[in-house]
C-alpha cells in the first residue's frame, strides 16, 4: 500500500513537471492577450488581440478590419517602440482612417472605371476614387468584423481571422470564404498568410495596408529603401496602370540600390507628379509564386531594419502623400504628409482589365494562397 502510494506520488510529480514544461515551452514561444476594443454603431463588440514573442516584440491586432494597431520592435539600443500609424481606440478607425493597418479586399489597389468583365459579363463596382474603384469599394474588408481564432502554435502566437464575403458584395461575384492569419515568430517576424476559395469565378487581390515609420515619429524621408524590382507599372492621371512595364533605370523610381526616400521625391518626373510622390506598383524580380525578397527599409535614426518577403509578384510603394495633418493618431500625434510609408504586396492594379498582367482570377475549386513576411532587426546601414 505504501509502495502504491509512493508510485502514485511519483506519477503525480511527473505529471506536474510535464505540464509545467509544456506551459514553459508555450511561454517561450510567446503569449496572446484578448481584450475588448469598443463597439460598432449597432452595439457589436470588437476585440483587440495582443501577440507577444519571447524577445518582447509585440503586435496588436483588432478583428475589425484585421487592423494592425500597434507594432512594437526594438531599436539599436534595445528599446521597444511603435513603428506603425493608427489610433489608440476603435472610435478613430470608425471616424476617419486612410486604411491604417487593415486587410484590403476584395481587390487591393485600383480597378479602372470601377468595372471589369468576367465570363462575358460586366461587373460594376463602387467608384470611390476619382471614378475608379479603390481597395474593395465603399465597405471593403477593412470595414468588416472578422471571426477570430487565437492560439500559440509551433512558430509562435497567431491570430486567424475569417470572413465570408457574400455573392454580389460591393459588386463582386461569388461567395468568397477568406482567412488571414497573423503569426508573430521568435525571430521578430510578422507573417501574414492569406487564403480564400469561391463558389463562382471572381477576382481577388488581398493585401495589408500598414503605414510604417521605423523612426517612430516625424516623416519617413530619411528612411533608406531597397526594392527588388527593376520595372514598375506607369500610371495615368487617375493612377491606373497604362499597361506598360517600364524600367526603373534612370528614373526617380530606381531603388535597386539603397536610396533615401526623400532624395528624389520632389522630382519633376511625370510619374512622380502624377503620384504626388511615390504611389506606384513595382514588378518584383522574383515574378511571384515563391517566397522571395521584395524590399528593405532602414531608419538611420533608430537603426531599425525591416525586410519584406512575399510570394506575390508585385509591391505598391506609397509614401503617405494624402496625409494632410488633419488626423491626430496615437498619443495625439499629427499625421502630416509623408509621416508613414506603405509596402503593400500584391498583384498589379487593374489586372482584371489588363490581360497581359498576371491573372487575379479565382475559379471555383481553386485555392487562393499567398504569404508575406515582415522581418525586423537592427543594423548600421542598408546593404542590397
Amino acid at each position: 500500500m505504501r509502495r502504491f502510494s509512493h508510485l502514485g506520488k511519483t506519477a503525480i510529480l511527473f505529471l506536474i513537471l510535464f505540464l509545467l514544461g509544456v506551459h514553459m515551452t508555450a511561454e517561450a514561444k510567446g503569449t496572446i492577450h484578448r481584450a475588448p476594443f469598443g463597439k460598432l454603431a449597432d452595439g457589436t463588440a470588437v476585440e483587440l488581440f495582443t501577440l507577444k514573442n519571447a524577445t518582447g516584440m509585440t503586435v496588436k491586432i483588432t478583428n475589425y478590419g484585421g487592423i494592425i494597431t500597434h507594432l512594437l520592435v526594438p531599436d539599436k539600443n534595445g528599446k521597444l517602440g511603435d513603428v506603425v500609424l493608427g489610433y489608440d481606440t476603435l472610435a478613430g478607425y470608425l471616424k476617419a482612417s486612410p486604411y491604417f493597418g487593415c486587410i484590403v479586399g476584395r481587390y487591393g489597389n485600383r480597378i479602372g472605371k470601377g468595372k471589369f468583365t468576367l465570363g462575358g459579363k460586366t461587373f460594376t463596382l463602387a467608384k470611390n476614387n476619382n471614378g475608379n474603384s479603390l481597395h474593395g469599394g465603399l465597405i471593403g474588408f477593412d470595414k468588416k468584423l472578422w471571426k477570430p481564432e487565437a492560439a500559440v502554435g509551433p512558430e509562435g502566437p497567431f491570430l486567424k481571422l475569417s470572413y465570408l464575403s457574400k455573392d454580389g458584395e460591393e459588386g463582386y461575384p461569388g461567395n468568397l470564404s477568406t482567412t488571414v492569419t497573423y503569426t508573430l515568430t521568435g525571430q521578430n517576424e510578422l507573417k501574414i498568410d492569406y487564403a480564400a476559395a469561391a463558389d463562382k469565378e471572381t477576382v481577388l487581390n488581398l493585401t495589408n495596408h500598414t503605414y510604417f515609420n521605423l523612426a517612430g515619429s516625424g516623416n519617413i524621408l530619411e528612411h533608406e529603401l531597397v526594392l527588388h524590382a527593376e520595372r514598375f507599372t506607369p500610371v495615368d492621371a487617375g493612377l491606373i496602370p497604362t499597361g506598360e512595364l517600364r524600367s526603373v533605370k534612370n528614373t526617380p523610381l530606381d531603388f535597386t540600390k539603397p536610396m533615401k526616400i526623400g532624395a528624389r521625391i520632389e522630382s519633376k518626373d511625370e510619374q512622380m507628379k502624377l503620384g504626388g510622390g511615390y504611389d506606384h506598383n513595382f514588378v518584383l524580380n522574383s515574378g511571384g509564386g515563391k517566397m522571395a525578397p521584395a524590399a528593405k527599409v532602414f531608419s538611420p535614426v533608430t537603426g531599425r531594419l525591416m525586410e519584406v518577403f512575399t510570394t506575390e509578384p508585385a509591391i505598391q510603394f506609397y509614401t503617405g502623400n494624402f496625409l494632410d495633418g488633419s488626423i491626430k493618431g496615437k498619443g495625439r500625434q499629427v499625421y502630416a504628409k509623408r509621416t508613414g510609408l506603405c509596402l503593400e504586396t500584391q498583384h498589379y492594379p487593374d489586372s482584371p482589365n489588363k490581360p497581359a498582367f498576371p491573372s487575379t482570377l479565382l475559379k471555383p475549386g481553386g485555392r487562393y494562397a499567398t504569404t508575406t513576411l515582415y522581418k525586423f532587426s537592427v543594423a548600421s546601414g542598408l546593404s542590397q
